[in-house]
């Protein structure tokens, strides 16, 4: 299985956009997507709380399910159930959950109440993806866990270790899944696992699948797991505020897994249930955007055809190509050439240049531009005095700078709103082109 992730803390496309990206995804030879709701589920009753006010109703999933149907992707639900949970812990409703008081990044696994809301919660979900075989539980990066007092307590008493502590609230949760749900098959992350003995492991066999790398794989032959999926990534590993996707970087990722995956078959009986190629939207709950999906459509492709085609062949990049509408890709500048034909190749475009240019020629403006420096500089503006002569030697071109981009991001901005709600829009303004515009702006209001 090849699942492509769709990570929805931030950036959640509006369904019409998902109608014009799961025929690619298909195109390209991805078979599932593994889809991380978070605040973006339609949450009822006492959950309602968790919805973002631009939530996906009831129709859209049902949509989104229709659609992966259509073209033949496997839907795969992820819910978090131990750490990244500051979208439900944020909330003062929920605030006495949390492992340690001071930080919502993780639950404390001891309070009755965290396992009756996860059990809430997966039934929410479970009951809105009757077609999904799969659902992700997600349990990586559990922040904190042992630091609280009741975990303190746990272990003292029960001459347990962090590990130990982790697994039984991850029994806890397949428990209720397998006795509800019979038939349903769970994923997890695998690096709190990692820390754990063989010994531990082999007396929980906590699941039969998860997302491993090679040291590691042997330790679950020997706990006694039977399948392995892998998780690599195409976008959203960079850097929390990365604006542009590396090209490079991400199909060396992917030639690294190619490497990894023809080591399974010497390590029967365990063999390789699929990948998922991850792609973060943000790192958590509360940082940043990362690229926009329409930026990293490149990547993807080019690592879903690395490998369906076992390398970047040249029958892969001829198939990235055609299906993308480009005339070349430079991998190492991380650009493309030609217009491109695929679902938001116009903010591709647009967000390339302010990557590349809207910062320089701002900056530029005011380094290389000797009268604004000597005749309009911060002293001047601030006390709204200068020399008419050698102001006006340098207006024009600062209008005219001014005119252009401002036209430019109206343009931005309308392409984005088609496939983002105004919550992203706003973000991603404020992020990543408010810090430079404004400058211009401030300077173009100073002169006039």
């Amino acid at each position: 299985m090849r699942l492509v992730h769709l990570d929805l803390k931030g950036a959640a496309p509006r369904v019409p956009y998902l109608e014009q990206v799961f025929p690619l995804l298909s195109q390209l030879g991805a078979n599932g997507v593994l889809i991380e709701y978070e605040d973006m589920f339609p949450f009822k009753g006492e959950l309602e709380i968790l919805r973002s006010p631009y939530a996906y109703s009831e129709e859209d999933i049902e949509r989104i399910q229709q659609l992966a149907e259509q073209h033949k992707l496997e839907v795969v639900p992820l819910v978090q159930t131990f750490g990244h949970v500051e979208f439900i812990l944020k909330h003062e409703k929920y605030q006495h959950l949390r492992e340690v008081e001071r930080f919502p990044n993780s639950f404390n696994p001891h309070v009755p109440d965290t396992l009756a809301l996860l059990k809430s919660i997966l039934s929410q979900v479970i009951e809105k993806h009757r077609r999904s075989t799969w659902i992700h539980i997600g349990a990586d990066e559990v922040f904190h866990l042992g630091e609280g007092t009741d975990s303190k307590n746990w272990m003292s008493h029960n001459k347990g270790d962090v590990g130990t502590m982790y697994l039984k609230h991850i029994k806890e949760v397949l428990g209720f899944l397998t006795a509800q749900y019979w038939g349903l098959r769970v994923l997890m992350w695998d690096d709190m696992l990692r820390k754990i003995s063989v010994g531990a492991l082999r007396v929980a066999l906590v699941a039969r699948a998860c997302p491993a790398a090679v040291p590691f794989i042997t330790k679950y032959v020997e706990s006694g797991f039977e399948a392995v999926w892998f998780a690599s990534a195409f976008k959203g590993t960079t850097g929390p505020a990365q604006a542009w996707t590396p090209l490079s970087y991400h199909l060396k990722n992917h030639l690294s897994w190619l490497k990894v995956m023809q080591t399974v078959p010497r390590l029967a009986p365990l063999r390789l249930q699929g990948v998922v190629l991850t792609g973060w939207q943000r790192y958590d709950h509360y940082s940043v955007l990362c690229e926009l999906l329409p930026v990293s459509i490149p990547s993807l492709a080019i690592c879903l055809q690395t490998l369906v085609n076992g390398g970047f062949t040249e029958e892969a990049k001829r198939k990235v190509l055609d299906v993308l509408g480009l005339e070349s890709v430079q991998l190492e500048q991380s650009t493309c050439e030609g217009r491109g034909a695929f679902p938001g190749v116009e903010i591709y475009h647009m967000v390339e240049q302010v990557n590349g240019h809207l910062k320089e020629s701002i900056l530029k403006a005011q380094e290389e531009e000797s009268a604004i420096k000597g005749w309009f500089s911060p002293y001047h503006r601030k006390r709204q005095f200068g020399n008419p002569r050698n102001m006006e030697s340098f207006g024009s071109k600062v209008l005219k700078l001014h005119e252009d981009w401002e036209s430019f991001v109206r343009d931005l901005r309308a392409q984005l709103e088609r496939i983002y709600f105004p919550d992203t829009v706003e973000e991603w303004m404020e992020e990543n082109v408010n810090p430079y515009l404004d400058q211009l702006r401030d300077l173009v209001r100073d002169y006039r």
